[in-house]
Protein backbone atom coordinates (compact mmCIF):
# COMPACT_ATOMS: atom_id res chain seq x y z
CA UNK A 1 0.00 0.00 0.00
CA UNK A 2 1.69 3.50 -1.16
CA UNK A 3 2.27 6.22 1.86
CA UNK A 4 -0.69 8.03 3.02
CA UNK A 5 -0.17 11.82 2.86
CA UNK A 6 -2.06 14.42 3.77
CA UNK A 7 -2.07 17.35 2.19
CA UNK A 8 -3.26 20.57 3.64
CA UNK A 9 -4.93 22.18 0.33
CA UNK A 10 -7.14 19.00 -0.56
CA UNK A 11 -8.27 15.83 0.95
CA UNK A 12 -6.64 12.94 0.27
CA UNK A 13 -8.12 8.79 0.05
CA UNK A 14 -6.87 6.81 3.42
CA UNK A 15 -7.09 3.66 3.97
CA UNK A 16 -5.81 3.86 7.81
CA UNK A 17 -9.06 3.70 9.63
CA UNK A 18 -10.32 0.85 7.41
CA UNK A 19 -6.71 -1.04 8.69
CA UNK A 20 -6.55 -0.52 11.86
CA UNK A 21 -10.17 -1.52 12.04
CA UNK A 22 -9.97 -4.76 10.49
CA UNK A 23 -6.46 -6.67 11.39
CA UNK A 24 -6.61 -9.43 13.03
CA UNK A 25 -5.66 -9.21 16.98
CA UNK A 26 -2.13 -9.44 18.02
CA UNK A 27 0.78 -8.97 20.10
CA UNK A 28 0.47 -5.31 19.55
CA UNK A 29 -3.68 -5.19 20.66
CA UNK A 30 -2.28 -6.94 24.20
CA UNK A 31 0.34 -4.06 24.55
CA UNK A 32 -2.33 -1.51 24.28
CA UNK A 33 -4.18 -3.54 27.05
CA UNK A 34 -1.60 -3.63 29.13
CA UNK A 35 -0.11 -0.84 28.63
CA UNK A 36 -2.99 1.52 28.50
CA UNK A 37 -5.66 -0.25 30.55
CA UNK A 38 -3.91 0.65 33.98
CA UNK A 39 -6.33 4.25 34.64
CA UNK A 40 -8.82 2.42 36.56
CA UNK A 41 -6.79 0.43 38.61
CA UNK A 42 -4.85 3.69 39.96
CA UNK A 43 -8.29 5.21 40.07
CA UNK A 44 -9.12 2.54 42.55
CA UNK A 45 -6.12 2.21 44.20
CA UNK A 46 -6.18 5.86 45.04
CA UNK A 47 -9.84 6.16 46.42
CA UNK A 48 -8.88 3.41 48.87
CA UNK A 49 -5.83 4.87 49.78
CA UNK A 50 -7.68 8.33 50.80
CA UNK A 51 -10.56 6.34 52.12
CA UNK A 52 -8.59 4.02 54.67
CA UNK A 53 -7.01 7.61 55.70
CA UNK A 54 -4.35 6.31 57.75
CA UNK A 55 -2.53 9.55 57.42
CA UNK A 56 -5.26 11.13 59.72
CA UNK A 57 -3.85 11.04 62.68
CA UNK A 58 0.07 12.03 61.75
CA UNK A 59 -1.17 14.33 60.21
CA UNK A 60 -3.24 15.60 62.88
CA UNK A 61 -6.74 15.76 60.66
CA UNK A 62 -10.45 15.98 61.53
CA UNK A 63 -13.35 13.57 60.21
CA UNK A 64 -13.95 16.83 58.06
CA UNK A 65 -10.17 17.55 56.75
CA UNK A 66 -10.68 14.07 55.81
CA UNK A 67 -13.61 14.52 54.19
CA UNK A 68 -11.88 17.59 52.68
CA UNK A 69 -9.40 15.37 51.30
CA UNK A 70 -11.68 12.67 49.24
CA UNK A 71 -13.33 16.26 47.76
CA UNK A 72 -9.72 17.79 46.78
CA UNK A 73 -9.31 14.79 44.99
CA UNK A 74 -12.43 14.65 43.05
CA UNK A 75 -11.83 18.54 41.88
CA UNK A 76 -8.78 17.71 40.99
CA UNK A 77 -9.96 14.76 38.39
CA UNK A 78 -12.51 16.95 37.09
CA UNK A 79 -9.73 19.79 36.61
CA UNK A 80 -7.74 17.29 35.05
CA UNK A 81 -10.15 16.05 32.58
CA UNK A 82 -11.57 19.83 31.37
CA UNK A 83 -7.88 20.54 31.45
CA UNK A 84 -6.25 17.68 29.58
CA UNK A 85 -9.20 16.76 27.33
CA UNK A 86 -8.56 19.33 25.14
CA UNK A 87 -5.04 18.83 24.78
CA UNK A 88 -5.55 14.96 23.81
CA UNK A 89 -7.59 16.03 20.80
CA UNK A 90 -5.29 19.33 19.78
CA UNK A 91 -1.48 17.58 21.05
CA UNK A 92 -2.20 13.92 20.79
CA UNK A 93 -2.82 10.45 22.42
CA UNK A 94 0.29 9.27 22.83
CA UNK A 95 1.69 12.71 24.69
CA UNK A 96 -0.81 13.24 27.04
CA UNK A 97 -0.97 9.62 28.00
CA UNK A 98 2.38 9.75 28.81
CA UNK A 99 1.94 13.52 30.51
CA UNK A 100 -0.93 12.30 32.39
CA UNK A 101 0.73 9.27 33.94
CA UNK A 102 3.78 11.53 34.70
CA UNK A 103 1.66 13.94 36.86
CA UNK A 104 -0.05 11.20 38.69
CA UNK A 105 3.18 9.48 39.52
CA UNK A 106 4.74 13.23 41.18
CA UNK A 107 1.51 13.93 42.64
CA UNK A 108 0.55 10.82 44.68
CA UNK A 109 4.88 10.20 45.76
CA UNK A 110 4.83 13.72 46.64
CA UNK A 111 1.63 13.32 48.62
CA UNK A 112 3.46 10.11 50.67
CA UNK A 113 6.10 12.57 52.21
CA UNK A 114 3.67 15.05 53.47
CA UNK A 115 4.36 17.01 56.88
CA UNK A 116 1.34 19.29 56.77
CA UNK A 117 -2.47 18.73 56.04
CA UNK A 118 -1.74 21.75 53.24
CA UNK A 119 0.75 20.07 51.44
CA UNK A 120 -1.12 16.68 51.29
CA UNK A 121 -4.58 18.69 49.74
CA UNK A 122 -1.85 20.44 46.99
CA UNK A 123 -0.63 16.90 45.46
CA UNK A 124 -4.14 14.94 46.17
CA UNK A 125 -5.42 17.86 44.11
CA UNK A 126 -2.37 17.26 41.30
CA UNK A 127 -2.61 13.22 41.37
CA UNK A 128 -6.08 13.74 41.00
CA UNK A 129 -5.07 15.72 38.00
CA UNK A 130 -3.37 13.28 36.38
CA UNK A 131 -6.00 10.55 37.12
CA UNK A 132 -8.46 12.87 35.03
CA UNK A 133 -6.59 13.59 32.35
CA UNK A 134 -6.11 9.67 31.97
CA UNK A 135 -9.58 8.92 31.36
CA UNK A 136 -10.02 11.53 28.07
CA UNK A 137 -6.21 10.24 26.55
CA UNK A 138 -6.65 6.54 27.39
CA UNK A 139 -10.18 6.02 26.22
CA UNK A 140 -9.06 7.76 23.00
CA UNK A 141 -6.46 6.32 22.28
CA UNK A 142 -7.48 2.38 23.06
CA UNK A 143 -10.81 3.41 20.81
CA UNK A 144 -9.08 4.38 18.11
CA UNK A 145 -6.18 1.56 18.25
CA UNK A 146 -8.53 -1.35 18.86
CA UNK A 147 -10.23 -2.88 16.34
CA UNK A 148 -13.99 -2.50 15.93
CA UNK A 149 -14.73 -6.32 16.44
CA UNK A 150 -13.17 -6.22 19.82
CA UNK A 151 -13.70 -2.90 20.98
CA UNK A 152 -16.85 -3.15 23.42
CA UNK A 153 -14.83 -6.37 25.53
CA UNK A 154 -11.89 -4.20 25.52
CA UNK A 155 -13.19 -1.71 26.57
CA UNK A 156 -15.28 -2.78 29.11
CA UNK A 157 -12.34 -5.25 30.94
CA UNK A 158 -10.55 -2.44 30.85
CA UNK A 159 -12.96 0.21 32.56
CA UNK A 160 -13.93 -2.99 35.22
CA UNK A 161 -9.98 -3.15 36.28
CA UNK A 162 -10.95 0.06 38.44
CA UNK A 163 -12.33 -2.51 40.99
CA UNK A 164 -9.07 -4.54 41.00
CA UNK A 165 -7.19 -1.71 41.93
CA UNK A 166 -9.93 -0.93 44.67
CA UNK A 167 -9.19 -4.34 46.28
CA UNK A 168 -5.31 -3.78 45.55
CA UNK A 169 -5.53 -0.44 47.45
CA UNK A 170 -7.90 -2.19 50.32
CA UNK A 171 -5.11 -4.70 50.88
CA UNK A 172 -2.47 -2.53 50.86
CA UNK A 173 -4.12 -0.06 53.66
CA UNK A 174 -5.21 -3.60 55.84
CA UNK A 175 -1.99 -4.73 55.75
CA UNK A 176 0.50 -1.43 56.21
CA UNK A 177 -1.89 0.21 58.49
CA UNK A 178 -1.47 -2.59 60.42
CA UNK A 179 0.47 -0.98 63.20
CA UNK A 180 1.93 -4.64 64.88
CA UNK A 181 4.00 -4.65 61.00
CA UNK A 182 4.85 -1.07 60.50
CA UNK A 183 5.09 2.45 62.41
CA UNK A 184 1.75 4.35 62.13
CA UNK A 185 4.17 7.36 60.37
CA UNK A 186 5.28 5.08 58.25
CA UNK A 187 2.80 2.71 56.93
CA UNK A 188 0.35 4.92 55.13
CA UNK A 189 3.58 6.91 53.28
CA UNK A 190 4.52 3.03 52.07
CA UNK A 191 1.35 2.77 50.65
CA UNK A 192 1.21 6.52 48.68
CA UNK A 193 3.88 4.53 47.01
CA UNK A 194 2.19 1.44 45.33
CA UNK A 195 0.73 3.39 42.43
CA UNK A 196 3.77 5.16 41.71
CA UNK A 197 6.01 2.09 41.95
CA UNK A 198 3.05 0.48 39.55
CA UNK A 199 3.06 3.35 37.52
CA UNK A 200 6.93 3.16 36.73
CA UNK A 201 6.35 -0.23 35.24
CA UNK A 202 3.62 1.45 32.90
CA UNK A 203 5.18 4.29 31.36
CA UNK A 204 7.82 1.99 30.57
CA UNK A 205 5.20 -0.13 29.10
CA UNK A 206 3.61 2.90 27.27
CA UNK A 207 6.77 3.74 25.44
CA UNK A 208 6.14 1.21 23.01
CA UNK A 209 2.82 2.24 22.09
CA UNK A 210 2.65 4.54 19.38
CA UNK A 211 0.37 7.61 18.64
CA UNK A 212 -2.99 6.71 17.10
CA UNK A 213 -2.64 7.01 13.54
CA UNK A 214 -6.35 7.85 12.86
CA UNK A 215 -5.18 11.19 15.13
CA UNK A 216 -2.33 11.49 13.15
CA UNK A 217 -3.97 11.35 9.31
CA UNK A 218 -6.52 13.99 10.75
CA UNK A 219 -3.52 16.65 11.76
CA UNK A 220 -1.57 16.24 8.57
CA UNK A 221 0.87 13.28 9.47
CA UNK A 222 -0.23 10.85 7.28
CA UNK A 223 3.40 9.59 6.23
CA UNK A 224 4.48 9.03 9.68
CA UNK A 225 1.10 7.14 10.32
CA UNK A 226 1.33 4.89 7.25
CA UNK A 227 4.77 3.59 9.03
CA UNK A 228 3.50 2.61 12.14
CA UNK A 229 0.56 0.81 10.69
CA UNK A 230 2.69 -0.99 8.36
CA UNK A 231 4.92 -1.86 11.01
CA UNK A 232 2.12 -3.24 13.14
CA UNK A 233 1.04 -5.20 9.96
CA UNK A 234 4.53 -6.45 9.13
CA UNK A 235 4.22 -7.49 13.03
CA UNK A 236 1.33 -9.39 12.62
CA UNK A 237 2.22 -10.94 9.70
CA UNK A 238 5.40 -12.35 11.44
CA UNK A 239 2.95 -14.03 13.76
CA UNK A 240 1.57 -15.86 10.96
CA UNK A 241 -1.64 -14.35 10.37
CA UNK A 242 -3.03 -12.74 7.40
CA UNK A 243 -3.98 -9.47 6.62
CA UNK A 244 -7.70 -8.80 5.22
CA UNK A 245 -7.97 -7.48 1.59
CA UNK A 246 -8.79 -3.76 1.52
CA UNK A 247 -9.84 -1.91 -1.97
CA UNK A 248 -8.84 1.35 -2.41
CA UNK A 249 -12.75 2.28 -2.68
CA UNK A 250 -13.08 2.00 1.07
CA UNK A 251 -10.49 4.60 2.17
CA UNK A 252 -11.83 7.71 3.47
CA UNK A 253 -11.01 11.08 1.68
CA UNK A 254 -9.29 13.28 4.81
CA UNK A 255 -8.15 16.63 5.26
CA UNK A 256 -5.88 18.22 7.64
CA UNK A 257 -7.90 19.78 10.49
CA UNK A 258 -6.03 21.26 13.72
CA UNK A 259 -8.24 21.28 16.15
CA UNK A 260 -11.55 23.03 16.27
CA UNK A 261 -13.22 26.00 18.06
CA UNK A 262 -15.53 26.78 21.28
CA UNK A 263 -18.73 27.68 18.50
CA UNK A 264 -18.52 24.20 16.24
CA UNK A 265 -17.22 22.18 19.71
CA UNK A 266 -21.01 23.82 20.99
CA UNK A 267 -22.15 22.57 17.20
CA UNK A 268 -21.32 19.09 17.08
CA UNK A 269 -22.96 18.46 20.54
CA UNK A 270 -26.17 20.70 20.10
CA UNK A 271 -26.96 21.01 16.90
CA UNK A 272 -24.84 17.70 14.85
CA UNK A 273 -25.61 14.93 17.73
CA UNK A 274 -28.07 16.53 20.73
CA UNK A 275 -29.22 13.04 20.93
CA UNK A 276 -26.23 11.55 21.68
CA UNK A 277 -25.14 14.33 23.88
CA UNK A 278 -28.20 13.45 25.98
CA UNK A 279 -27.77 9.74 25.37
CA UNK A 280 -24.01 9.74 26.78
CA UNK A 281 -24.92 12.44 29.77
CA UNK A 282 -27.64 10.14 30.95
CA UNK A 283 -25.66 7.30 31.01
CA UNK A 284 -22.48 9.02 32.68
CA UNK A 285 -24.29 11.00 35.21
CA UNK A 286 -26.87 8.36 35.88
CA UNK A 287 -24.28 5.15 37.07
CA UNK A 288 -22.28 8.56 38.84
CA UNK A 289 -25.08 9.07 41.15
CA UNK A 290 -25.79 5.13 41.98
CA UNK A 291 -22.23 4.42 42.33
CA UNK A 292 -21.25 7.33 44.83
CA UNK A 293 -24.34 6.86 46.74
CA UNK A 294 -24.02 3.17 47.45
CA UNK A 295 -20.20 3.09 47.62
CA UNK A 296 -19.81 5.34 49.66
CA UNK A 297 -22.47 4.75 52.34
CA UNK A 298 -22.08 1.33 52.24
CA UNK A 299 -20.16 0.67 55.11
CA UNK A 300 -22.54 3.35 57.39
CA UNK A 301 -25.47 0.99 56.51
CA UNK A 302 -23.41 -1.87 57.62
CA UNK A 303 -22.48 -0.16 60.81
CA UNK A 304 -25.67 1.50 61.74
CA UNK A 305 -28.56 -0.96 60.44
CA UNK A 306 -26.64 -4.36 61.20
CA UNK A 307 -24.19 -3.67 63.94
CA UNK A 308 -21.25 -4.15 62.10
CA UNK A 309 -17.87 -2.61 63.41
CA UNK A 310 -15.96 -0.68 60.71
CA UNK A 311 -13.50 -3.49 60.57
CA UNK A 312 -15.76 -6.31 59.67
CA UNK A 313 -17.43 -3.84 57.79
CA UNK A 314 -14.76 -3.27 55.34
CA UNK A 315 -14.91 -7.11 55.00
CA UNK A 316 -17.71 -6.75 53.27
CA UNK A 317 -16.26 -4.71 50.30
CA UNK A 318 -13.92 -7.43 48.74
CA UNK A 319 -16.87 -9.84 47.34
CA UNK A 320 -18.84 -6.04 46.83
CA UNK A 321 -15.44 -5.49 44.71
CA UNK A 322 -15.37 -8.73 43.05
CA UNK A 323 -19.11 -8.31 41.89
CA UNK A 324 -18.04 -5.17 40.04
CA UNK A 325 -14.92 -6.18 38.72
CA UNK A 326 -16.67 -9.54 37.16
CA UNK A 327 -19.44 -7.89 35.67
CA UNK A 328 -17.70 -6.04 32.47
CA UNK A 329 -14.96 -9.64 32.32
CA UNK A 330 -18.10 -11.87 31.79
CA UNK A 331 -20.73 -9.35 29.85
CA UNK A 332 -18.31 -7.57 27.99
CA UNK A 333 -18.44 -10.35 25.02
CA UNK A 334 -21.98 -9.50 24.61
CA UNK A 335 -22.01 -5.91 24.00
CA UNK A 336 -20.02 -6.84 20.84
CA UNK A 337 -22.07 -9.69 20.06
CA UNK A 338 -25.92 -8.45 21.34
CA UNK A 339 -25.10 -4.81 21.11
CA UNK A 340 -24.47 -1.98 22.84
CA UNK A 341 -27.83 -0.66 22.71
CA UNK A 342 -29.61 -4.05 24.32
CA UNK A 343 -27.24 -4.68 26.89
CA UNK A 344 -26.46 -0.94 28.27
CA UNK A 345 -30.55 -0.68 28.27
CA UNK A 346 -30.98 -4.44 29.93
CA UNK A 347 -27.91 -3.64 32.34
CA UNK A 348 -29.38 -0.39 33.79
CA UNK A 349 -32.69 -2.21 33.71
CA UNK A 350 -31.96 -5.19 35.68
CA UNK A 351 -29.24 -3.64 37.95
CA UNK A 352 -32.67 -0.88 38.53
CA UNK A 353 -34.77 -3.67 39.68
CA UNK A 354 -32.09 -6.15 41.70
CA UNK A 355 -31.94 -2.70 43.86
CA UNK A 356 -35.39 -1.75 44.09
CA UNK A 357 -35.99 -5.76 44.99
CA UNK A 358 -33.28 -4.87 48.19
CA UNK A 359 -34.96 -1.92 49.01
CA UNK A 360 -38.23 -3.78 49.94
CA UNK A 361 -36.33 -6.51 51.40
CA UNK A 362 -34.63 -3.83 53.73
CA UNK A 363 -38.15 -2.02 54.12
CA UNK A 364 -39.08 -5.42 55.30
CA UNK A 365 -36.01 -5.84 57.45
CA UNK A 366 -35.41 -9.47 56.40
CA UNK A 367 -32.11 -9.12 55.32
CA UNK A 368 -28.57 -9.50 56.96
CA UNK A 369 -25.54 -7.71 56.71
CA UNK A 370 -24.52 -11.19 54.39
CA UNK A 371 -27.73 -11.34 51.75
CA UNK A 372 -28.12 -7.60 51.59
CA UNK A 373 -24.26 -7.35 50.03
CA UNK A 374 -25.29 -10.46 48.09
CA UNK A 375 -28.09 -8.49 46.93
CA UNK A 376 -25.68 -5.53 46.20
CA UNK A 377 -23.43 -7.58 44.42
CA UNK A 378 -25.78 -9.45 41.54
CA UNK A 379 -26.89 -5.73 41.23
CA UNK A 380 -23.62 -3.75 40.65
CA UNK A 381 -22.59 -6.99 38.40
CA UNK A 382 -24.71 -5.69 35.84
CA UNK A 383 -24.40 -2.11 36.77
CA UNK A 384 -20.80 -2.15 36.38
CA UNK A 385 -20.94 -4.04 33.00
CA UNK A 386 -23.59 -0.51 32.01
CA UNK A 387 -21.55 1.89 33.49
CA UNK A 388 -18.18 1.08 31.75
CA UNK A 389 -19.99 0.77 28.28
CA UNK A 390 -21.28 4.72 29.42
CA UNK A 391 -17.66 5.44 28.73
CA UNK A 392 -17.38 3.15 25.58
CA UNK A 393 -20.43 5.24 24.62
CA UNK A 394 -19.35 8.52 25.26
CA UNK A 395 -15.61 7.72 23.15
CA UNK A 396 -16.86 6.08 19.96
CA UNK A 397 -20.71 8.23 19.35
CA UNK A 398 -18.51 11.61 18.25
CA UNK A 399 -15.73 12.11 15.65
CA UNK A 400 -12.60 11.76 15.97
CA UNK A 401 -11.46 15.51 16.72
CA UNK A 402 -13.33 16.00 19.61
CA UNK A 403 -13.43 12.62 21.16
CA UNK A 404 -11.09 13.58 23.96
CA UNK A 405 -13.29 16.58 24.74
CA UNK A 406 -16.51 14.60 24.93
CA UNK A 407 -15.25 12.20 27.45
CA UNK A 408 -13.41 14.94 29.77
CA UNK A 409 -16.74 17.44 29.91
CA UNK A 410 -19.30 14.26 29.89
CA UNK A 411 -16.86 12.72 33.27
CA UNK A 412 -16.91 15.96 34.64
CA UNK A 413 -20.48 16.62 34.43
CA UNK A 414 -21.10 13.28 35.95
CA UNK A 415 -18.36 13.45 38.60
CA UNK A 416 -20.01 16.72 39.59
CA UNK A 417 -23.50 15.00 40.27
CA UNK A 418 -22.22 11.89 41.83
CA UNK A 419 -20.54 13.97 44.62
CA UNK A 420 -24.11 14.55 45.70
CA UNK A 421 -24.86 11.02 46.00
CA UNK A 422 -23.06 10.61 49.32
CA UNK A 423 -24.51 13.49 50.39
CA UNK A 424 -28.07 12.85 49.88
CA UNK A 425 -27.50 9.21 51.42
CA UNK A 426 -25.39 9.84 54.36
CA UNK A 427 -28.05 12.12 55.26
CA UNK A 428 -30.70 9.62 54.79
CA UNK A 429 -28.70 7.12 56.88
CA UNK A 430 -28.79 8.97 59.50
CA UNK A 431 -28.08 7.74 63.06
CA UNK A 432 -29.69 4.07 61.75
CA UNK A 433 -32.68 4.23 63.73
CA UNK A 434 -35.41 4.75 60.76
CA UNK A 435 -35.15 2.53 57.59
CA UNK A 436 -37.65 4.36 55.76
CA UNK A 437 -35.92 7.54 54.82
CA UNK A 438 -33.00 4.91 53.00
CA UNK A 439 -35.72 2.96 51.80
CA UNK A 440 -36.78 6.09 49.94
CA UNK A 441 -33.32 6.82 48.78
CA UNK A 442 -32.65 3.21 47.35
CA UNK A 443 -35.73 3.83 45.51
CA UNK A 444 -34.79 7.15 44.12
CA UNK A 445 -31.67 5.53 43.02
CA UNK A 446 -33.08 2.53 41.46
CA UNK A 447 -35.79 5.00 39.34
CA UNK A 448 -32.57 7.40 38.27
CA UNK A 449 -31.05 3.76 36.90
CA UNK A 450 -34.22 2.75 35.30
CA UNK A 451 -34.17 6.28 33.44
CA UNK A 452 -30.92 5.68 32.14
CA UNK A 453 -31.90 2.44 30.46
CA UNK A 454 -34.84 3.62 28.68
CA UNK A 455 -32.83 6.16 27.19
CA UNK A 456 -30.46 3.44 26.74
CA UNK A 457 -32.96 1.47 24.53
CA UNK A 458 -34.38 4.42 23.10
CA UNK A 459 -31.73 6.55 22.29
CA UNK A 460 -28.77 3.69 21.70
CA UNK A 461 -26.24 3.58 18.98
CA UNK A 462 -26.07 0.12 17.50
CA UNK A 463 -21.95 0.56 17.23
CA UNK A 464 -21.27 -3.05 17.84
CA UNK A 465 -18.84 -4.47 14.94
CA UNK A 466 -18.60 -0.67 13.66
CA UNK A 467 -15.91 1.38 12.53
CA UNK A 468 -15.51 4.78 14.60
CA UNK A 469 -15.69 6.61 11.06
CA UNK A 470 -18.95 4.52 10.38
CA UNK A 471 -20.32 5.65 13.86
CA UNK A 472 -19.07 9.18 13.80
CA UNK A 473 -17.29 10.47 10.46
CA UNK A 474 -14.34 12.68 11.38
CA UNK A 475 -15.00 16.37 11.03
CA UNK A 476 -12.09 16.54 8.49
CA UNK A 477 -13.53 13.97 5.80
CA UNK A 478 -15.02 14.45 2.38
CA UNK A 479 -16.79 12.35 -0.11
CA UNK A 480 -14.81 11.74 -3.30
CA UNK A 481 -15.73 15.40 -4.81
CA UNK A 482 -14.22 17.34 -2.36
CA UNK A 483 -17.38 18.20 -0.36
CA UNK A 484 -16.87 18.22 3.11
CA UNK A 485 -19.05 15.49 4.75
CA UNK A 486 -19.75 17.88 8.27
CA UNK A 487 -20.33 21.53 7.54
CA UNK A 488 -19.20 23.22 10.77
CA UNK A 489 -19.50 26.81 11.28
CA UNK A 490 -17.15 29.98 10.73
Amino acid sequence: MSPTTVDEEKPVRSLIPVRMDRMPWSRFHWLVIFGLGTAWILDGLEVQLVASAGYAETLGMSSTQVGLSSTIYLLGQVSGALIFGRLTDTLGRKKLFIITLLVYLIGSGVAGLSTEVWFLYIFRFVAGMGIGGEYSAINSAIDELIPGKYRGRVDLAINGTYWFGAMLGALGSFYLLDTDRFDQDLGWRIAFFIGPVLGLIIIYLRRHIPESPRWMVTHGQGEAAEKIVADIEADVQAQGKQLPHIDQSEGWWIKAHEGVTPKQLRYVFFKLYPKRTFLGLTLMITQSFLYNAIFFTYSLVLQNFYDKTPSSAALYFFPFAVGNLLGPLILGRFFDTVGRRKMIGGCYTFAAVVLFLSALLFQADVLSAGTHTALWCLSFFFASAGASAGYLTVSEIFPLEVRGQAISYFFSIAQLFGALGPVIFGALIGEGTDRGPLFWGYVMASVIMLFGGLVAFKFGVDAEGKALEDIAPPLSSYDEHGNQLTKLPV
